[in-house]
Order: C-alpha cells, then sequence, then structure tokens
C-alpha cells in the first residue's frame, strides 16, 4: 500500500549516472523530513514520473486531487493549461485497469478451481472402499465401526446373543433372518433340510477359507446347530441394484463410472476365485442371470461382495480334475456351449455321459453380467464399444481362446482410467 506521505524516493538507474526520479513511496520513509529517500526497496515507481510540471502542479493546489486519483487507479485529471505540459514527450500517465481486471479474473479462477475439484471427486477418485485396517487374522472378524478384532462366534453365543428378527431370504440350500447382535444388524442364516446339509458345510468351509474384501464377513458358525451368521447388507443383492439406483437419494452415484466399477469389482471376484487360497474354484450357481445376480451382495458404498459359496467346485489341472455344475441338464445361451448337452436332442441326457469343464465357463458369462451392471445410463453405450473385443472374445466356442479374468479385469480398469481422463481433458477444455 502506498504511503499516505507519498514523500520522493531515488534508486540508481542503468548505466553509471545516478538520477533522481520520483516515485511513490511504500512502507515506511527511510530519509529525513525534506531529503531524498535512499532505500529502493521502499520506492514504488509512479504511474507516471514525477517531472518538474508535477511539482509546480503540486505548488498549485492540485496534489490532493491527483493524489486521489492515482489511488483510484484513474486517469488524473488534467488542469486547464496544465495538460499539454503533462504529456509532453509521451510522459503520459496510462490508465491503470490491471487491478480492476484482476478482480473480475481472481472469482473466475477460484469458481474454475472449485469446479475442477468437484469433477476430479466426480470422474476420477475411486469410489470409496473398506479400509486396508479391517483384515483380521484367521478366525476373527471386524464390521461397522467395530475398532477390534473379534473372535468368531461360538454355538454358546450365537445362541444366547443373536436375536434373530424376520425372515428376508431363502434358497435351496438356507434361510436367511435378519437378526440383532450386541444392537448390530446381522445375518443369521440355518440348513432348510438335511439333505442339503452337505452343500451348507461346503458353503461354510469356503466363507472360512476365503475370507477377503471380495467375500461376505463371517462372524460366527455353528455346526452342531447349522447356521452361519454373517454381516449384513441393507442394500441387499445384486438383483435390486436397478431398483436401489432408482431411489433419489442414489441418483448421484448411478452414473456410467460407479457402474463400470461395479463390473470391475465383479470381475476382480471371478479373479480372486479363479487364484483363491483354497485352489481354483468355478462358480456353478450361475445357470442364468437371476440366479447369477442373487450370489453377490451390494455394499452401503456399492461395491460388491460375493455371499452364496453353496457351490464352489475345485478345478485342479495337476491331476486333471475338472467340474459338472450340478447332475441336471442345462438350456438356454447363459450357460457356456460346453455345459450344453453335446449329443443332440435324441439322445437323452445322461449325468455320466456328460463331459465336465473348466473354471472357462465363469468368462463366457461375464458379458452379461457386466451389461446388466452397465444398464442404460447415459455414458453406458460408450463403455460397451470401449469394451466390445473382449467380450467378443470372452464368448469364443473354445474355452481355451477366451481370455483370463486377469485379462479381463485389466482391460476393464483401463478403460475406466481412459474414459475418466478423456472426460476430464473435455471439462478442462470447456473451463
Amino acid at each position: 500500500m502506498v504511503n499516505s506521505d507519498w514523500r520522493r524516493c531515488w534508486m540508481r538507474v542503468s548505466g553509471d549516472r545516478k538520477e533522481k526520479k520520483f516515485y511513490l513511496l511504500c512502507g515506511q520513509w527511510t530519509g529525513k523530513e525534506k531529503e531524498v529517500g535512499v532505500h529502493a526497496g521502499n520506492c514504488c515507481r509512479s504511474p507516471e514520473w514525477m517531472s518538474p510540471d508535477w511539482l509546480r502542479i503540486k505548488r498549485h493546489g492540485l496534489w490532493e486531487r491527483r493524489h486521489r486519483a492515482f489511488r483510484m487507479n484513474l486517469e488524473p485529471a488534467e488542469h486547464s493549461g496544465m495538460g499539454g505540459k503533462a504529456q509532453d514527450g509521451g510522459r503520459g500517465a496510462p490508465r491503470r485497469a490491471l487491478p480492476a481486471a484482476l478482480g473480475l479474473l481472481l472469482p473466475m479462477a477460484l469458481l474454475n478451481a472449485l469446479l475442477y475439484l468437484c469433477l476430479a471427486w466426480v470422474f476420477i477418485a475411486p469410489p470409496p472402499s473398506a479400509p486396508a485396517s479391517t483384515h483380521c487374522p484367521r478366525g476373527h472378524f471386524r464390521m461397522g465401526q467395530m475398532k477390534n478384532c473379534s473372535p468368531w462366534l461360538s454355538c454358546e453365543e450365537l445362541r444366547t446373543e443373536v436375536r434373530p428378527l424376520k425372515r428376508v431370504g431363502e434358497g435351496a440350500v438356507k434361510r436367511v433372518f435378519l437378526s440383532e447382535w450386541k444392537e448390530r444388524k446381522v445375518a443369521l442364516s440355518r440348513l432348510t433340510s438335511l439333505e442339503m446339509k452337505d452343500d451348507f458345510l461346503h458353503g461354510l468351509q469356503m466363507l472360512k477359507g476365503l475370507q477377503s474384501k471380495h467375500v461376505v464377513t463371517l462372524l460366527g458358525y455353528c455346526e452342531d446347530d447349522n447356521t452361519i451368521l454373517t454381516e449384513y447388507y441393507p442394500l441387499g443383492s445384486l438383483s435390486n441394484l436397478e431398483a436401489t439406483l432408482n431411489l433419489s437419494k442414489y441418483q448421484n452415484v448411478n452414473t456410467w463410472q460407479r457402474r463400470l466399477q461395479m463390473a470391475v469389482d465383479y470381475v476382480s471376484i471371478i479373479h480372486y476365485l479363479h487364484h483363491s487360497p483354497l485352489g481354483t474354484r468355478v462358480m456353478c450357481d450361475s445357470s442364468d442371470l437371476p440366479k447369477t445376480l442373487s450370489q453377490y451382495l451390494l455394499t452401503s458404498n456399492f461395491s460388491l461382495v460375493v455371499n452364496d459359496l453353496d457351490a464352489l467346485p475345485l478345478v485342479n489341472r495337476s491331476s486333471r480334475t475338472l467340474v459338472k455344475c450340478g447332475h441336471r441338464e442345462l438350456h438356454g445361451d447363459f450357460v457356456a456351449p460346453e455345459q450344453l448337452w453335446p449329443f443332440g436332442e435324441d439322445t437323452p441326457f445322461d449325468d455320466d455321459l456328460m463331459p465336465s469343464y473348466d473354471e472357462k465357463i465363469d468368462i463366457w458369462k461375464i458379458p452379461d453380467v457386466s451389461s446388466f451392471l452397465l444398464g442404460h445410463v447415459e455414458g453406458s453405450d460408450m463403455v460397451r464399444f470401449h469394451l466390445f473385443d473382449i467380450h467378443k472374445a470372452c464368448k469364443s466356442q473354445t474355452p481355451a481362446e477366451r481370455p483370463t479374468a486377469q485379462d479381463i479385469l485389466d482391460t476393464y480398469k483401463k478403460v475406466l482410467n481412459l474414459l475418466r481422463d478423456t472426460v476430464m481433458s473435455q471439462t478442462r477444455e470447456m473451463l
């Protein structure tokens, strides 16, 4: 800020000679009352160099008028008879409009920065995920706001501490009850009939051995009572995706970015099952799209976890062990070609004659599940276009020619990052 004294200052100019030029004083005056200030660092150049004309104007009592004009960044008012001299030699003061322009540009710059940060959150920031600290040692769990890991609940704890509230689902193997444990909502599963106990115990074994961010959290179990306790997910199974996203409170996440991220989650689960700690596992409970969707749960942050692990047979290539999903004939184009009866309609189905297959049947189904996840929101067709080649490869009639889950996952992530960068680049150009 210019000092109100407007004292004279001088500074060295180019060359060997010293020339006293008149400047506006900034900060504190460093000279004596009637002397020239000697610290050039405290001097600010006037809008015009003060000439003898300036001194005459000062003597004529126009100092204050000119002073106010300079401080308002305006052209100094011309005095009759003095205007010609004040601009002689091209030394007149130009209009100082720069601060006013900066006053307009600064809010625009701040607004653009704020808009950029908002768009970065929408297009670049990944969806929130569970923190890494939720990992617990084997045999322990942590969910929600729990700070510490707790051991899996025992039979006695399940009997005395868990209170069933209402039935929320039922399948061929289990009935599921919304329940309460220490004021937390949990899911209690009970065996439907003893005929299905082998499948029930197989699912329990898979839950215990596959605990990870891809799998529903196991809280406890009791083989004597045929019960399993898991974390409860209020949004339910993936079958409810469209109905959930159509709710007004979730409109902001009903975007191609979030939907493609869910497809990434789905392929990540398939990849995990194919390379799990328990070997290469095949998702056999997937004979049609609705059945497949019911095997997955939607978390509160719209990521996916696999829930139903009752039918995960093992592929072991070293022992040439392949799988067959069930003992009945399958139909339709959702299942892989190798899952269909190969001997024609004239030959009755015989499970003993049915050839076995490997995990590539899961790869065949990925395009259909991903298409459901992408839905029909704005931008979803653009995503499908970029995924066309990898999805075409998934539908190869020859299982060995289909890509691996890792190949598909890499492509999905590449497309997600590419399209996010493209959208952000277009947004920056608009700004």
